[in-house]
């Protein structure tokens, strides 16, 4: 955990936590990061959105335990907003879930480096935007490559201080969808992510 505080030196975020799954799993999984639920579980998609990825394993026909399951930032970025309470109508911070800086993103680089080389994961299932980028760059947009599988390099970093990314020199297989909370906001997503869960089960 002291490398838990030392990342998040300046950040306001909260909790922390590490990828789990076995050492050689099905596929490694890469999303944003952790909720408020996670913050408190210390396991991966356990919140709402975890209901939904479970419903997309069913279909995928693999277990929670057949993946190696992570993201891109291991602590819950979150910011806070006053909220009036209905019955006592006295105000209140509350803390709300939101998108990682960049800054954010590369300080925690090292940790998902470290996995990715560890499990040597035989394709990555990233789920949304931020986990997408953070493996192939930003100029990759889920909405225009959903569906499609990557083969090639993927970002890393050269060293824990490093200010920016590198390429790798091993090739991966990286496949990209919409994260399961993006249903949430909009519901006619699910179509599409069962279409391209569909063409991804075609490379486990």
């Amino acid at each position: 955990m002291d490398l838990a505080r030392e990342r998040n030196a300046g950040f306001s975020v909260e909790g922390f936590l590490w990828g789990i799954g076995p050492k050689h799993p099905r596929f490694m999984l890469v999303g944003e990061a952790p909720g408020e639920v996670e913050t408190v579980s210390g396991v991966p998609f356990t919140g709402r959105a975890g209901k939904e990825l479970m419903n997309f394993f069913e279909f995928l026909g693999v277990t929670r335990e057949e993946v190696y399951m992570t993201s891109t930032f291991r602590s819950r970025p979150y910011r806070e907003k006053e909220k009036v309470d209905r019955k006592t109508g006295e105000l209140f911070m509350r803390k709300y879930n939101r998108t990682p800086s960049k800054k954010e993103i590369l300080a925690h680089a090292p940790l998902l480096d470290y996995e990715i080389k560890e499990i040597d994961p035989p394709i990555i299932l990233a789920m949304g935007n931020i986990g997408f980028q953070r493996l192939v760059g930003d100029q990759a947009k889920i909405t225009q490559v959903h569906g499609q599988l990557y083969e090639g390099p993927i970002q890393e970093v050269a060293s824990l201080d490093a200010q920016s990314f590198s390429w790798s020199k091993k090739q991966y297989r990286v496949f990209p969808t919409f994260h399961p909370a993006s249903i949430f906001y909009n519901r006619t997503l699910l179509e599409t992510i069962y279409q391209d869960l569909a063409a991804f089960k075609t490379y486990l």
